[in-house]
This record gives C-alpha cells, structure tokens and sequence, in this order.
C-alpha cells in the first residue's frame, strides 16, 4: 500500500478571549447546524492534505510528466481540479494561519515564517490564541479533529486548541531523517524517514478513529528543503528523467543566498522530485486505508499546499522571501488544490474560477453543513457551489499580502505594491505570463494600475488593515528582518 498502486477508487484585531470561549461553549451546546440544501444523512468525515513549498507546476496532474504523482493524478480524476487557486500569502506560517482561520495575515498577525524559539521551549507562543479555527469549529459540531505532521505556528509540542489528537516535529522544517516527534505530548525519535512517518501516523489515526466523525489534517514537511535524506525508492524514478519541469533562465539578480547552491543542480531537481513523490506515496497509504475501513464513500478528500514555489523560475530557487524585495510571482502563490468524494463532488472536473486560502475556512464548512460563526475579519467566500456542480457569478480578483507588499491580481493583470523605498511592478498576465517585464510606468498601463491600486487600498481598508506603510503595527511575532526589510541573519 502507499505506491504507485494505491487501491483508492473514488494580537491584532480577533475575538476577545473571553468572547471566543462563550462562541465556542455555545457551539458545543447548540446541536450541529445543516444547510437545507446539501445536509448529508450523517456526518462527512474530512481528511485534508497540504504540502509545503509546492508550486501546482509540480505535479502530473498540472501538466508535469517528469514528476511522478500517481495517487494525486488518481484523485483528481475523482474529484474536481481548481486551476486558479492560489494561496494568499507565499510563506509557510502565515499562510497556515490563513487555512486555519479564514483570516488575512494583517488580522491574524503572523507575517513571516516562525523561529525555532516561537516553536518550543519557554518563550513559545501560540499564535492562533484568540482566533477561533475550522478545528474549534468542527470539535463544537462533533467531529474528533487530529493533526499529523507541520504546524509551524508556535507551541509546536502541545495540542492546540481543536484537536483532541496531535503529532507534530517543533521547529517547522528541518532534517529528514531519525527526526524527533511530540506524539500528544510524549517525545517520540523516529528513526526513519519523515515523510514515511507521518504517512503513517496518519493512517493509524484513521484505524484508532475510523468509527466516528472525524477531521484529520495532514500537513507534510514536505517537499520544503533541507535535502538531505530522501529514501532510494523515491529517488531512482529520476536518476535517468530529463526533469524538464525545472527551467533554467537567467540568475535573478535579486535572488537570496541561501537557494544559490540548488541553481543548475540536478542533484537538487532530484532531491524536490522525490520528496513530492514521497508525498504521494504516504497520500495513497492514508488513501488506502479509508479504503480498508469502507470510508471512501463517507469522506472528502482535500489536496492542497501552503504556497507556491520556484525551482528555478524567474531565475531563483525559493518562494515569497527567496528574492529581495519579496515578490509575489505567479509559482510564488499558485498552488495545487483537488476536492474528492465520491457521488458528491464532480468526478474528473477541472474548474477556473479564481479561489484562494482565505476561503478554505467558509467553504469547508459550508460543504460540510456546519454553520460559520460571525466574524467580519473574514473576507473569503465559500467555492462549495463548483464542488456541487454549479457554476456561480464569482469574483474578478484575489489579493494577496505578505509583510511589505500586497498584490491585487485580475485575471489579465496583476499590481504589486511595497512599502516605501520598494519598487512597484504590474505585470499583463495574458501578454506577459512568465511575468518578465513591468509594466508600472507604460501608457496606457499606468492608468490600470492606479485603478488597480485604488482597488486594492479599499479592499485593505474595508478588512481592517492598515494602511501599507504601517503594516508593521499588525505583526504578532518578530520577524527576521531588519527596519528596511532584509532578513536580519547572514546569509
């Protein structure tokens, strides 16, 4: 089980401590809230997968044939595929608290990734207090929820609030091999490979829980860097693959240090390759276990990542921080994002409307039937109706945010703007895809993008967010960053 032949068929602005634990005792005594429209008979199980660093190019189903992802190619052609979906923020722990709550990183406060510091030991933090999750949400409704894997938003070795089981490596990323794990807060070594061991994990979650309502959440570590250990059988599919999906254009002079090694390095291409590949591996082991439980039927199945990411595109390896200033490329925030459950979501359906992370947390429980509590810091939208098989008015642009810099993007355009002392960029996504020249100060562009812009500035405005120049007042945690916006450590 678990391989190429899976068996699977089918402190900012937020609610007052003391305000989200009567929200939340109230939840638990109102009974469980069903849409008239979609209530199933009992309880839809919910396992939710998310990978890191993962841009959407990176997988079979995207249109890469040299990366081998057979039970994610499997899935989409049982569920639905969202072509234009993208994560609001192109950072790990941001982005994560995004999924979580539903909220931008300038209401939820985390705006960079976290430090080991923020993750263990006595000054860690939990970054999610006072912000109520899908997890708190779904535990109030009867579901038993459970995490297995990356959680990267402080307090790592305790459970957070929502999950009744939790196993999780602190520190976020790191070494892939005989990594120590807190398993519901004992200190488990293991002694392989990590992918391997959440996979697992995973699966055990579902043989120990099988016979309730669950939400299993599954964040891999992977395919975000170190590369120091991937086991043999995942990387010989790729000793003898051109690895075509890996460009090679021109060094970005903007570029970071600390990715300038994985340039032009096939050993690299090999190292991402098969990490995604372990990912799906342990995706179908998980897979064929609720298979092995008569579960397929009963469970929605959800594949997404964190962020995009750049191997090699736009002249760099890395993600939203991997230049300076940071950027906000297409492979930076476009990720993966499939929808399965058989007899319910479209099987084989690849849908375009434009859907991000900030809507994960409306439109999960939206399809579940469970009612989301009030909370005008909330700016997603629920996308269940594609799930259904509709097909809604939907919107005309996203946005997105990451420390210094926000983005509006149009399905033709997108405006990218920085704090004072950075430069701007517009970019014409149908002339220009691969985003190679700005166009901030050309004819007739200069007036799309002042346009833009003033969309932008009342969508912020309208949220609660500062404006840009003050995004600082909005951080949670430290970032990593000097007062002009480098990272602080040398590189």
């Amino acid at each position: 089980m678990g391989t190429g032949g899976s068996r699977y068929n089918p402190r900012p602005m937020s609610l007052p401590d003391a305000s989200r634990r009567r929200f939340l005792s109230t939840l638990a005594a109102a009974p469980v809230a069903l849409s008239a429209q979609s209530a199933p008979r009992k309880k839809t199980n919910v396992v939710f997968f998310m990978t890191d660093d993962h841009g959407a190019w990176a997988m079979g189903a995207y249109g890469c044939k040299d990366i081998h992802t057979p039970n994610l190619d499997r899935l989409a052609a049982r569920g639905t595929l969202f072509t234009n979906a993208f994560s609001c923020t192109p950072v790990c722990s941001p982005s994560r608290a995004t999924f979580f709550t539903g909220k931008l990183p300038s209401h939820h406060g985390v705006q960079d990734f976290l430090l080991a510091e923020d993750s263990v030991g006595p000054d860690s933090i939990r970054f999610l207090e006072g912000h109520t999750s899908f997890a708190d949400v779904l535990k109030a409704n009867g579901y038993l929820c459970g995490l297995v894997g990356k959680w990267h938003l402080g307090h790592d070795t305790e459970a957070q609030s929502g999950f009744d089981d939790w196993c999780t490596a602190p520190k976020g990323s790191g070494p892939y091999k005989d990594v120590e794990f807190f398993d519901n807060g004992v200190s488990v070594k293991n002694t392989g490979f990590k992918t391997d061991f959440v996979g697992a994990r995973a699966a055990r979650f579902v043989d120990e829980h099988h016979d309730q309502p669950f939400c299993l959440t599954v964040p891999f570590f992977a395919p975000h860097d170190p590369f120091d250990y991937q086991p043999e059988k995942y990387r010989r599919p790729y000793y003898d693959s051109e690895l075509s999906c890996f460009p090679l254009p021109a060094p970005n002079p903007q570029r970071r240090g600390r990715h300038v090694p994985h340039w032009n390095n096939r050993e690299a291409n090999i190292s991402y390759s098969a990490l995604v590949s372990a990912v799906d591996a342990n995706v179908g082991l998980v897979l064929d276990k609720l298979d092995e439980h008569g579960l397929t039927d009963d469970t929605v199945i959800i594949f997404t990542a964190d962020h995009g990411y750049n191997c090699g595109h736009h002249g760099f390896w890395g993600k939203g921080n991997g230049t300076i200033p940071f950027n906000m490329y297409e492979e930076s925030i476009r990720v993966p994002l499939i929808w399965a459950h058989p007899n319910r979501i479209p099987a084989g359906k690849r849908v375009a409307p434009m859907v991000s992370s900030y809507d994960f947390f409306p439109t999960l429980l939206d399809y579940l039937g469970v009612e989301a509590p009030p909370e005008p810091q909330r700016v997603g939208r629920s996308y269940a109706p594609f799930l259904r098989g509709e097909n809604p008015a939907w919107r005309s642009e996203l946005y997105f945010e990451f420390g210094y810099v926000r983005s509006i993007r149009t399905e033709n355009l997108k405006l990218v703007d920085r704090a004072e002392g950075w430069p701007n960029e517009l970019f014409d996504l149908e002339d220009d895809p691969g985003e190679q020249t700005n166009r901030i100060g050309f004819g007739p562009y200069r007036q799309q993008a002042a346009e833009l812009r003033t969309r932008m500035n009342s969508f912020f405005e309208k949220a609660g967010a500062p404006p840009l120049d003050d995004w600082r007042s909005t951080v949670k945690q430290h970032l990593p960053m000097d007062a002009d916006g480098y990272y602080s450590w040398k590189e």
